[in-house]
């Protein structure tokens, strides 16, 4: 029987998928930073509505935070804006696919900080599922840089490739502290309530500290995201949904694990290509998402 965290991994992963598609109809309306922030500040009254419901209706506790779960959520919120930030300043650097490639590493930097910051260690089984997995997001991301993996390793020591793989820690980091968070709400209940409060929280900490930097940097984006609010409110439905199921997974299973059965995310859009949109795929694309396949069957199988 398919354990609970991996169906919800992959429903949050679906949603995903769902909602880069739709941030991505919204960023012809609005700058890419703007966009973004969709994600958020749109997203947040529906996970407060979530958390109301679930103490309301459910019967569920509201947790008890301590300095440590603010600490890590704080911090976690702090480093997905800094991925958000840096992924869009990487598209704007020359070689900025060569950094993409790079930026990819994350399953491997979430594998290393959860055993430094939460002692989670992986098994040899999942270790080599992990590497699978890995090894096939990244040959997807060097067939759009163009060149082959050599042309890519050799643009190792530049500029886009510290980018990207600061924006991988980033984006590590924030999911390895957002578990943290959740293990360390004094709470006795369901890990469903755990998961809520974090994610309201995070959003909280990311709605208000990116909202003041659009404030500065980008001033009249935020009318633009109201004035365009049809395609603003699709991003956050979306964008909440795939963040309760990430959540979730997150407080209940370990993050290396839940992001490495997350990248089916990308099986997702590859088949959306091929039987939606009737893209042709190169032996490349299909090889690269054999193995993303192959390493999460084995990430479930171990």
């Amino acid at each position: 029987m398919i354990e609970p965290w991996i169906s919800i991994t992959v429903f949050g992963a679906f949603f995903q998928n769902l909602r880069s598609a739709l941030q991505k109809k919204a960023a012809s309306n609005l700058t890419t930073l703007g966009a973004s922030y969709t994600r958020f500040l749109f997203a947040l009254p529906f996970a407060i509505i979530y958390l109301i419901f679930l103490n309301k209706y459910l019967g569920y506790l509201i947790p008890t935070p301590s300095i440590g779960f603010f600490f890590y959520c704080v911090t976690g919120g702090m480093a997905q804006i800094v991925f958000t930030i840096l992924l869009i300043s990487l598209f704007g650097r020359r070689n900025f696919a060569v950094g993409t490639v790079f930026s990819k590493t994350e399953l491997i930097q979430v594998a290393i900080l959860g055993y430094l910051i939460l002692g989670e260690p992986l098994t040899i089984n999942e270790l080599f599922a992990l590497l699978v997995t890995t090894f096939g997001v990244v040959m997807l991301a060097v067939k759009d840089t163009g060149n082959s993996f050599d042309g890519v390793l050799k643009q190792f020591f530049n500029s886009s490739t510290i980018w990207g793989l600061g924006s991988g820690a980033a984006l590590g980091l924030s999911v390895v502290l957002y578990r943290a968070a959740a293990l360390s709400l004094e709470y006795d209940g369901s890990f469903v309530m755990r998961a809520a409060f974090t994610l309201v929280v995070a959003l909280l900490v990311q709605s208000t500290c990116l909202g003041l930097v659009i404030h500065f940097r980008e001033r009249k984006t935020i009318p633009q995201m109201f004035f365009h609010w049809k395609e603003s409110l699709a991003v956050g439905i979306a964008g909440i949904i795939a963040s309760i199921a990430w959540f979730t997974a997150f407080t209940m299973h370990s993050v290396a694990q839940v992001r490495a059965v997350g990248q089916i995310e990308l099986v997702f859009t590859f088949l959306a290509s091929v039987l939606i949109f009737k893209e042709k795929s190169s032996v490349f694309e299909v090889f690269g998402m054999t193995l993303i396949v192959v390493g999460i069957i084995f990430m479930i199988a171990s």
